[in-house]
């Protein structure tokens, strides 16, 4: 594996002070406690109680204002103290950056609320997952093969994350991938795993003669007709069953663009091998294949790397057993050995996206 000036910077040498280095070890060994109290401290809001006075409060007050005991306003805010997330001043408590950052920032609202509700339970069985090949964690919901066939049967609650950190991150892509899409003026969209149809909901709304199928499973097309019944443009997207596992099921043809967003991570390589060869077959010499992905190593910040890096393991516990977030230039010699090549990648779009442009 080769890494890029900044991403050799960042990790290409071991330049940690030894106290600096204790300290992370031992937040990893306690991480579980570390992560169950910030989640508490902000479902219960005592995050936001602490930010909204300044001037910091007491234990007691704390306990008499959110209607906890003592103990229980004690033990939280001492383990916040040395987490990091609160400060001591003039014997009060007052929230600190990183806590801020868990009330006010979305990015971190949505990731801790998916590992709360979607992995945490599940992640206890990583270890069989990483050996079996198959997503383990997944059995404490339900016993589907991948997390995709169950989305429709969480709970209510589960599915709520799910599908918040899913399209939090997407939404925030939607304007610059449009622009980068429909500079080619396509009049017949093929999106691939199209899920709720959040996507094509913008495609026709972008371009008034644009045409969107939705190639993904039936209990997906039953989901999607749903969130996008009495929309603007409804009328312009239609849907196509398909299990992609299947290497029988082709990809229709005729159409002037393919999208796959956040899709091939959702497959082992083998499986994306495939999916890319009959999407090559179904094209045309000035079809494109748009895809995009968030790539760890093409990020502009470290903490993206690092958030990037971790959601793999959500794929290895829950989704499916044997896919990741991609290194890009596995996703390249794929893209190669499919047939295809990679004609231009833009990257920075939106959350730290990249869309790799695809022709025969």
């Amino acid at each position: 594996m080769e890494l890029s000036s900044p991403q050799k910077e960042r990790y290409g040498k071991d330049n940690m002070k030894a106290l600096d280095a204790q300290r992370l070890a031992q937040f990893i060994a306690w991480g579980p406690i570390v992560f169950e109290v910030s989640y508490i401290m902000t479902k219960w809001g005592i995050f936001q109680l602490l930010a909204d006075h300044r001037e910091g409060l007491s234990i007691d007050e704390v306990a008499q204002q959110k209607s906890i005991t003592h103990y229980a306003a004690q033990v939280l805010l001492e383990s916040s103290l040395t987490i990091g997330t609160v400060y001591l001043e003039n014997g009060k408590f007052c929230i600190a950056k990183p806590g801020r950052f868990l009330i006010d920032d979305k990015m971190a609202i949505s990731d801790m609320n998916f590992n709360q509700d979607v992995n945490y339970m599940g992640m206890f069985h990583l270890e069989e997952a990483l050996k079996n090949g198959k997503p383990e964690g997944l059995k404490v919901f339900g016993n589907w093969p991948t997390i995709y066939e169950g989305l429709s049967e969480l709970p209510e609650q589960v599915q709520k994350s799910w599908f918040g950190f899913d399209h939090f991150y997407s939404d925030h892509s939607f304007e610059e991938a449009l622009q980068i899409v429909f500079a080619r003026h396509p009049r017949r969209l093929l999106d691939v795993g199209g899920n709720t149809g959040r996507w094509a909901s913008q495609c026709v709304g972008y371009d008034a003669e644009v045409n969107v199928t939705i190639m993904d499973l039936p209990q997906q097309l039953g989901m999607m007709r749903k969130a996008t019944a009495g929309t603007k443009g409804a009328d312009r997207i239609s849907g196509h069953p398909a299990n992609l596992l299947d290497e029988s099921n082709a990809f229709p043809t005729g159409f002037d663009a393919i999208w796959m967003s956040q899709f091939l991570d959702c497959f082992s390589e083998s499986q994306v091998l495939s999916i890319l060869k009959r999407a090559a077959v179904s094209m045309q010499a000035d079809s494109r294949l748009y895809i995009m992905e968030t790539l760890w190593d093409r990020q502009r910040f470290e903490t993206a790397s690092f958030c990037l890096a971790q959601t793999s393991l959500y794929f290895t516990a829950m989704a499916n057993g044997n896919s990741k977030m991609f290194y890009s230039k596995d996703l390249e010699r794929l893209v190669g050995e499919a047939g295809l090549k990679v004609e231009k990648i833009h990257d920075n779009i939106g959350l730290g996206h990249s869309i790799m442009v695809c022709c025969k």
